[in-house]
């Protein structure tokens, strides 16, 4: 055995590094495989519960709109319908207020009131769900139908194409006071994220842009924005996963109705709203496995959108040329 071949002793620094350093990828390597192997188990025990469901109903189960357990006959889509709705329109509310308030966090605020700002916004973000449901109940609900939706209704009601979404009485639950409390609990995760995003911008691209004369808004634009915009568009996606999966506060002011609503005023459910409702209740056999493919149609939603966060994030590198 030659001296290169000879293993230090122990007690040699280097060895000691080493040896840590094969305990560290080992834990890494075992926490991993944890997370794939407690994944892989989450789906095989859907799968399995839902088959009977897929098996029994066919490909009609996501399609079919009729949910009625006295009859076993069981239809996903009405439950698939407000889960994307309701999400959506969440959204569309929660992001343009997100990336408002963390503009006007890093370019605007005065450095005082930052942090004391930054603060309650994450402090809304670790209210339970339950709570934002009774809030939404007793105090949004009534609002809704007592002011906001009859201005719907007699404004935008009126107008030919779109009219027929805000049509029908005012009920003050349903699609859109969920996609409201949904906003509501996404906004904080988007403006805190948002706000940590564009704090990573480089201040030296920011100084050097209004050294030569560009306005708040250019800096935003061509600065801030385009270096953000891969890491806003992965945040943007986790919060629509975060959108698609919350229950309780939903179930308080969606209404639970299995039926297609006309209008984004009138009640209607979602997946988990539905699961959450009924699953206690389900007997054993069509019932219980039509709910357990429901949440199985809802973690293949939620992958989807993160699969399709990935290939946008991709994109984005790609075309930064990362």
């Amino acid at each position: 055995m030659t001296a290169i071949d000879i293993p230090p002793p122990l007690s040699d620094p280097r060895a000691r590094a080493l040896r840590a350093d094969r305990i560290a990828h080992g834990v890494s390597l075992g926490a991993a495989l944890v997370v794939l192997l407690v994944l892989i188990g989450v789906t095989l025990s859907l799968a399995a519960g839902a088959w009977p469901a897929f098996r029994d109903l066919g490909p009609g189960f996501l399609t079919a709109k009729v949910w009625n357990p006295v009859t076993d006959r069981y239809g996903a889509f009405t439950a698939i319908y407000g889960t994307v709705i309701t999400s959506v329109l969440a959204m569309l509310i929660a992001v343009p207020m997100g990336l408002g308030i963390a503009l006007f966090l890093t370019e605007l605020c005065p450095r005082p009131l930052r942090r004391p700002i930054g603060i309650a916004i994450e402090l809304l973000a670790g209210i339970p769900s339950i709570i934002y449901g009774i809030w939404g109940l007793f105090v949004l609900a009534p609002l809704m139908q007592h002011t906001v939706q009859p201005l719907l209704i007699a404004t935008l009601g009126n107008i030919p194409g779109i009219g027929a979404l805000f049509a029908g009485p005012p009920y003050g639950i349903g699609l859109l006071t969920a996609a409201l409390i949904l906003a509501m609990m996404v906004l904080p995760f988007v403006a805190s994220l948002t706000r940590d995003i564009f704090l990573t911008t480089p201040p030296m691209l920011r100084e050097a842009a209004y050294g030569m004369g560009m306005t708040t808004w250019e800096v935003t634009r061509h600065i801030t924005l385009p270096k953000s915009a891969t890491a806003l568009v992965g945040g943007m996606m986790l919060a629509l996963g975060r959108a698609l999966g919350e229950t309780m506060a939903v179930t308080f002011v969606i209404g639970n109705a299995h039926r297609m609503p006309a209008s984004l005023l009138q009640p209607g459910t979602t997946i988990s709203a539905a699961i959450a409702n009924e699953f206690n209740e389900a007997s054993a056999g069509a019932y219980s496995s039509a709910l357990i493919a429901l949440g199985f149609v809802l973690f293949v939603l939620t992958f989807l959108v993160l699969a399709a966060a990935q290939l946008m994030l991709r994109r984005l590198a790609r075309r930064n040329g990362r």
